[in-house]
């Protein structure tokens, strides 16, 4: 891979409908670039492991089945921008923000770490083409791997190849869920993407092409 690919730094947020390949694409650029891929269930996790203060406050909704606050995922979010010293490498932020006050949130963070923002990328995907990947795709009990009956199976149907655990269809990788899932998503993220836009900071990206081609695509046009 050429150097200025590999020294390449971008820092982004990642908005997309489920199964428009937010996460495959993350991986490729984790590995390509080397940047952190964030997520709120990772910083949850990371702060609860620490038992920080705001790990444990989390964990006092997550045990009760409740949903954590958006003013105590925001807070996560701020200090996960000011102690994590890696960032400023390079990151993609999924997961947040999700709505536009977050939105406004997460600028004021940025300014207040220094660590910069280049664009939010918008992978649009039509409803079809997400429920095609979303019905398809199985998930390791063990691991967690994800593989796709059609798009990339095991090689032992059923089993995962890298751990030989089970694999499964979620419980929401239905066609009704999906649908739910879709116009939920349509209603809270399209405010954002208006107010990056207004900002003249989003970028739109098929997300129906595959992942590898917006991949190469990002990577060609960011390196110019």
């Amino acid at each position: 891979m050429a150097d200025d690919i590999v020294d390449l730094i971008m820092k982004i947020v990642l908005l997309g409908p489920p199964g428009a390949g937010k996460g495959t694409l993350a991986k490729m650029l984790k590995d390509a670039l080397g940047l952190v891929h964030i997520s709120t269930g990772d910083i949850l996790r990371e702060e609860m492991k620490a038992d920080s203060h705001l790990g444990r406050e989390a964990k006092q909704y997550i045990e009760s089945g409740g949903l954590v606050p958006d003013e105590l995922v925001t807070k996560i979010v701020e200090n996960k921008f000011a102690t994590d010293s890696s960032l400023k490498d390079g990151y993609m932020l999924d997961g947040f923000p999700r709505t536009v006050p977050q939105a406004q949130d997460l600028d004021k963070i940025l300014a207040k770490t220094q660590v910069g923002f280049d664009y939010a990328l918008y992978m649009e995907s039509t409803l079809p083409v997400i429920i095609r990947r979303l019905t398809g795709r199985r998930v390791c009990r063990s691991c967690g791997a994800v593989y796709h009956m059609v798009n990339r199976p095991s090689k032992k149907e059923g089993v995962c190849d890298s751990c030989g655990g089970e694999l499964y269809q979620r419980a929401d990788d239905n066609e009704e869920t999906i649908r739910k899932r879709m116009d939920v998503y349509l209603e809270n993220t399209l405010p954002i993407a208006q107010f990056y836009e207004a900002k003249n900071r989003l970028r739109k990206v098929n997300g129906d092409d595959e992942t590898e081609a917006i991949r190469d695509a990002l990577l060609n046009e960011d390196k110019k």
